[in-house]
């Protein structure tokens, strides 16, 4: 379809762009595809320049290289505590709510310092968010959007009236243009950073430990030689992505791909095709962990490029570095089949595995 038909309309999608040229079209030229998709406040995702600017400036501190570093250890002690509650001697296991989704869930509540108590009510909304959007159910969105409002305003004003040292605390003391984010403000950044973390990093790990379970060859390569991990995880999810697609809305009329678009029409970037193009990635279908990912969109590109990538990297590296080095074996189950999530979420519904468990083993 992408050679046939790179730029396809549907009621549900718009107008999709399949091809790795056009998707960076679109991100390049943010003046003609705007992010401003919602009615609903999104901190910094839906704004466009020079809104956007001020936010995003204010944000990307928070993913600097020496806050990554700080929080690398409880990454791992994280990840080693996941790996060491596995099954072993070739146990079964459901990987997704087993290992994936703790991970993803006890690494925001340290990341943003947020108690582990609030660890069910985050797996809960995620999942009823995942739920109300696959049924494109907009009372329910709207419900859910309230109700995280609700919860995390409860916690700012706990911040400040007791301050802690925490990134919560920072963003209640943050300021925009000079004056202090408000409530909503600090909220929508909040809940982009848990929808990301809950939903895309779950989906990253569920789809790298599939792929890990299938390829066995490499699986011992990186017990091996774990300085490869972060490489072969960005191909890995190169060729089978946790984020499917991102939307846009154009603002003047534009032509892209040989189809004129109107003023005010929705567009759909389809990150899983273009990652898989060929003119962007020679042989796309093969398993390279060695080739340039320049051109990699698994964080997207231009002005609206991932914020969190940083984050997500970090936490992709040592959860998989603690998995492989934490067990001597992982495959998919005999006896139950891996089941796919529905477009528009990614990765895996459910994942049973197989799993042999090393002992007494570390990923440091």
């Amino acid at each position: 379809m992408r050679s046939q038909c790179p730029v396809a309309y549907s009621d549900s999608l718009g107008w999709a762009l399949l091809r790795h040229a056009d998707v960076m079209e679109a991100l390049l030229n943010p003046d003609a595809y705007s992010n401003v998709v919602s009615a609903h406040l999104n901190v910094p995702n839906g704004m466009d320049p020079p809104r956007h600017t001020s936010y995003r400036a204010t944000i990307e501190p928070y993913f600097s290289s020496a806050r990554m570093q700080k929080l690398e250890p409880t990454c791992r002690e994280i990840a080693e505590r996941l790996v060491n509650d596995l099954p072993s001697n070739d146990g079964e296991v459901e990987f997704i709510s087993a290992f994936a989704q703790k991970f993803a869930l006890d690494m925001q509540c340290a990341f943003t310092g947020w108690p582990r108590q609030l660890r069910e009510p985050l797996r809960l909304w995620t999942q009823n968010h995942q739920q109300a959007t696959l049924a494109g159910d907009r009372v329910a969105l709207t419900k859910l959007a309230s109700e995280f409002h609700d919860d995390v305003a409860k916690t700012l004003a706990a911040r400040r009236s007791h301050p802690e040292d925490d990134i919560t605390t920072e963003l209640v003391c943050e300021k925009v243009d000079g004056r202090s984010l408000t409530d909503e403000e600090i909220v929508s950044i909040l809940r982009n950073w848990t929808v990301g973390e809950l939903a895309t990093i779950t989906a990253a790990l569920g789809i790298v430990a599939y792929h890990l379970c299938k390829n066995p060859t490499l699986q011992s390569r990186l017990r091996e030689v774990p300085e490869e991990t972060a490489a072969a995880i960005e191909e890995i999810l190169r060729m089978d992505a946790p984020l499917l697609s991102n939307r846009r809305k154009t603002t003047r009329d534009v032509k892209i791909g040989g189809r004129q678009l109107k003023q005010g029409d929705r567009v759909t970037l389809m990150w899983a095709s273009a990652n898989r193009d060929e003119s962007a990635f020679p042989e796309a279908d093969s398993f390279r962990p060695r080739r340039d990912q320049q051109r990699n969109l698994l964080y997207g590109a231009g002005i609206h490029g991932c914020p969190g990538a940083p984050l997500a990297r970090l936490e992709l590296r040592v959860a998989v570095e603690c998995l492989l080095a934490g067990t001597t074996d992982l495959k998919t189950s005999i006896h139950h089949t891996p089941v796919r999530a529905e477009f528009p979420a990614a990765g895996f519904a459910c994942l049973p595995l197989r799993v042999s468990r090393s002992q007494g083993l570390t990923c440091h």
